[in-house]
């Protein structure tokens, strides 16, 4: 992707981030997160893929299932946030994705983290 400015534009640009900086990086976090989300699901889309064993819309001999779908997710990590992930999921109901354990919200990182925090009384 190529972005062309002019001077004139680039000048306002630099001048909106020298009063607000904090918009700059809230756009920044806002971009890891769906970046981080698209990727996780592209992987769990992979994992459907080596656990039916073809590619999408692929005809498969005797197995009898198939993919069917998706459905959004949302998990959080650490230092990243809250993301969006399409969980995809096979007709017969029997694949269980590895990159994202079934019915956890957040990573284990956190939750000890949370722990900790509780543990020391910082939080209670």
């Amino acid at each position: 992707m190529q972005i062309t400015l002019s001077v004139t534009e680039f000048k306002e640009l630099c001048k909106s981030i020298q009063k607000r900086p904090e918009k700059l990086f809230k756009m920044m976090r806002q971009e890891i997160r769906q970046t981080t989300g698209q990727y996780l699901s592209e992987l769990i889309q992979m994992e459907l893929t080596h656990f039916l064993g073809r590619l999408p819309y692929e005809r498969g001999k005797g197995s009898g299932n198939h993919r069917n779908g998706y459905y959004h997710r949302r998990f959080t990590l650490k230092r990243i946030g809250e993301v969006l992930v399409r969980m995809a999921r096979d007709r017969k109901g029997k694949f269980r994705s590895q990159v994202l354990p079934r019915s956890k919200r957040y990573e284990q990182e956190l939750r000890q983290d949370i722990c900790v925090m509780y543990l020391t009384g910082i939080s209670t």
